[in-house]
């Protein structure tokens, strides 16, 4: 299997920089080790028992440059769709440290994460099921979204950009890598004393303090991720349904009732992938003259949050955004990732600064009447759409194109998710629609 994985291709070569101090999380540079493990074995049974782990030992030079070694590790898989073998021949991994191993680099952790290179496909095929960039200039990006949430103080888990090579056995391979923070650290680092699961979480309303709610949808616009859920309220049903009210959010209890959410795992983000998959079957890519898919992207989900939190809020979350704008260029101006990647990154960042920083662009005209619906033609003689389902509130409409009498030809961004799958409008991912005038407004929401 590794014989294949490495056929044929060329390694990318970071800087073999040591940390700066002790703390493996204190230091942006990219850190060398090797892990010695059956990993094949540990890729075979883990497929059957999640539960199963094997034995490895972890190498590296600490600060001083003297080669280390931490002994009888247990490392096993871990992730949700990654772990599928038609996703990641090389998943996700775990790392526990057995009692007292305490080292310079590592500290007092007692476990690890590593985010690998999922695998060793082309540049720009993503995996066919969940649109994964499957090789190993994945890893140096998810690291820097991590960093760059750091630099915009949204808060998120550690990561550490990581130069890996697996030993099993007689075969040896190197692929970029990350580590990132493991749960319990985070929660320790945060001051938490217990974890909210999914099934106990109600809503972020009760469990978040409002402005680290809002800190977190913005966030997630900034990096182009669509792979998490949060339930706001108890009546939002964005994306999310009962069995699924937290996803790729961790939420941790402090001392005064309140939880501290986390945002994780960016594997699938934008910022990482470059696209996604399901793109088309949702937006219009007309809905901006660019027809950038990251732009559109960001925007659907910065309009989004006009319909959760009020203005008093997004206000101060947008100049709390635009105040770090610079940390966060100045992150990605202190990076060695490819080429493509931070083209594709910073086309992101300036898809989100430029739909917050200018109330003309963030308060941009909506649907603000409760049952709008979409029309092919002026006369109102055709619904675009399925007659028993109306046009979402906050809806964001672009400029009009054709105005006749009390109608407009727009185009419409399904920033809410209504007509995703499996329902289906063609009409609005296609092209312009047409709409009452007297339904559009940029007052949203009320003052």
């Amino acid at each position: 299997m590794w014989a294949i994985l490495a056929a044929g291709l060329s390694l990318m070569y970071a800087a073999q920089d040591a940390p700066r101090s002790g703390d493996l999380f204190s230091s942006y540079s990219v850190v060398n080790v090797t892990l010695e493990a059956p990993l094949e074995d540990l890729f075979s049974k883990s497929q059957n028992n999640a539960e199963y782990a094997v034995k490895g030992v972890l190498r590296f030079a600490d600060a001083a440059g003297h080669d280390t070694a931490i002994e009888n590790i247990d490392v096993s898989v871990r992730g949700n769709t990654s772990k599928r073998e038609t996703e990641c021949p090389f998943p996700k991994l775990k790392l526990r440290f057995p009692a007292g191993s305490g080292s310079p680099m590592f500290g007092n952790l007692k476990a690890v994460k590593i985010g690998t290179h999922c695998g060793e496909l082309p540049d720009g095929q993503l995996t066919p099921k969940f649109g994964r960039w499957a090789n190993e200039k994945a890893p140096p990006r998810e690291a820097l979204v991590y960093r760059l949430l750091e630099a915009v103080q949204v808060t998120s888990f550690k990561a550490r950009p990581a130069r890996i090579t697996y030993v099993d056995g007689a075969q040896k391979l190197t692929r970029n890598g990350f580590f990132l923070e493991d749960d319990h650290e985070a929660m320790k680092r945060l001051g938490g004393t217990r974890e909210v699961t999914p099934e106990q979480f109600t809503d972020a309303a009760q469990a978040f303090t409002t402005a680290d709610a809002a800190k977190l949808a913005f966030g997630e616009a900034m990096i182009g991720n669509f792979d998490w859920c949060l339930k706001f309220s108890a009546n939002d049903t964005y994306r999310c349904d009962a069995s699924r009210k937290l996803w790729n959010i961790s939420a941790y209890v402090r001392d005064d009732g309140r939880a501290v959410a986390v945002m994780g795992d960016f594997d699938i983000a934008g910022m990482v992938t470059g696209r996604h998959h399901w793109f088309k079957n949702v937006f219009y890519d007309g809905f901006v003259p660019s027809k950038s898919s990251a732009e559109i992207e960001v925007l659907s989900q910065v309009q989004r949050t006009r319909s959760v939190f009020p203005h008093e809020v997004l206000d101060a979350t947008r100049r709390s955004f635009v105040e770090r704008k610079a940390a966060a260029y100045a992150a990605l101006a202190d990076t060695t990732l490819d080429a493509s990647g931070k083209q594709t990154i910073e086309a992101y960042l300036n898809a989100f600064f430029k739909a917050i920083e200018s109330d003309t662009a963030f308060y941009a005209p909506v649907v603000v009447r409760p049952e709008t619906h979409l029309y092919l033609d002026a006369g109102k003689a055709r619904e675009a759409c399925d007659k028993n389902r109306a046009l979402p509130v906050g809806t964001p409409v672009g400029a009009p194109l054709q105005i006749h009498d009390q109608m407009v030809q727009v185009a419409v961004l399904d920033a809410l998710w209504q007509w995703a799958p499996p329902a289906k409008c063609e009409a609005i991912h296609t092209g312009p629609v047409w709409i009452e005038k007297s339904a559009i407004d940029s007052k949203y929401p009320a003052r």
